[in-house]
């Protein structure tokens, strides 16, 4: 069964606009990632719910159409309702659930473009916007929120180890890896057995189960080694098959490769129970990544630990763990304190400046 047939199943508006389902093959066939093809069968289709709410064919709408997608999405209601731990867009949908579901509109409207099917795009990439800056600036649809990521305290952090001694050995281990190694969720989840290489304390993250196909190979800590020995030992009493190497211990998926919500549920319980509920299964990473960025790291090399295309998006733990700014701020403390000092020696307390 193909990924778009799956799709349709999912969202039946989808099988009811030939040109949606025609768009979401072609990007299945260029071998996007599943998790992907699905984010964006989702924001189609409850665009083009709209569009048939509206009554409007969406392949000939104009960009005022667009426009009430956009105010539902602003305006609506978040289906976890109070478990919501915070949305920034003073909203029903965070920012950058928002922004994502314009992604596959905007995309979509590419492709009718490039059929001939439309002469503009009603979504766009932002307008030009005359401003004090050099050249204005672009705005879209919706503004974007650039937020820094949350990492925990050091008391914050404290609790949330506490509360994770109490875990399997499994689920340390996991943590560990997590923060050691700055995994992403999915690439925790996906590693084998033989992505480890215990002599050198490495792990090969494979490019299929990471957010931008680059492979990379990340170490982990003596410590982190102590826990995963001990892990492999009881591993073995589950399966003794190389495979999956994080496996599930529940009576209803014993043996089996143990999956993302697990995980997630895991980390959950760790945070309610600790009562940090900012923590998730991404807060590891973010701290890892500030912590190297502490440490003095180069900007590339916290990249290529990461795993990042673009050095933007590494910026932004620099920016978090305030280096550079403390950096400035100690040298500008320094030059001003020695001003200081040597006014309070010179002759008669006269001012440095004077004296000369």
């Amino acid at each position: 069964m193909s990924g778009t047939t799956v799709l349709t199943e999912k969202w039946p508006v989808l099988g009811r606009h030939e040109q949606a389902a025609a768009w979401l093959t072609v990007w299945t066939d260029l071998g996007r990632a599943p998790r992907t093809i699905d984010a964006y069968g989702r924001g189609l289709a409850e665009y083009l719910l709209v569009c048939e709410r509206e009554g409007v064919d969406p392949v000939t709408v104009s960009r005022a159409h667009v426009a009430l997608f956009v105010r539902e999405l602003t305006s609506r209601p978040h289906r976890r309702g109070a478990n919501v731990i915070s949305i920034d867009s003073g909203a029903g949908l965070a920012n950058a659930t928002i922004q994502q579901r314009l992604v596959p509109v905007r995309l979509f409207y590419d492709f009718l473009m490039e059929e001939g099917l439309r002469e503009s795009n009603p979504v766009g990439r932002g307008r030009y916007t005359p401003g004090r800056r050099k050249g204005g600036q672009q705005r879209g649809l919706v503004p974007r929120l650039t937020k820094l990521p949350w990492i925990p305290s050091e008391q914050q952090w404290l609790e949330i180890l506490e509360v994770a001694r109490e875990e399997s050995v499994r689920n340390r281990v996991m943590l560990a890896l997590a923060y050691d190694s700055a995994l992403r969720r999915e690439e925790l989840c996906s590693l084998r057995t033989d992505d480890l290489d215990p002599a050198h304390r490495t792990l090969r993250v494979r490019a299929e189960t990471t957010k931008n196909r680059l492979e990379r190979v990340v170490p982990y800590s003596a410590s982190t080694g102590v826990l995963m020995s001990a892990y492999l030992t009881h591993r073995a009493t589950v399966s003794r098959a190389r495979g999956p190497l994080f496996l599930s211990e529940s009576r209803r998926n014993y043996a089996q490769p143990l999956s993302l919500w697990t995980w997630s549920k895991v980390v959950r319980r760790i945070a309610v129970t600790a009562d940090v509920p900012q923590f998730s299964t991404h807060t590891t990473r973010h701290l890892c990544l500030t912590d190297l960025a502490r440490m003095g790291w180069e900007l590339h090399a916290i990249a290529s630990f990461a795993g990042h295309r673009h050095t933007d998006s590494t910026l932004q733990y620099i920016h978090l763990s305030g280096r550079d700014l403390a950096d400035k701020l100690a040298r500008g403390m320094e030059h001003i304190h020695a001003w200081r000092i040597e006014a309070l020696t010179s002759p008669n307390g006269t001012s440095p400046e004077v004296a000369r």
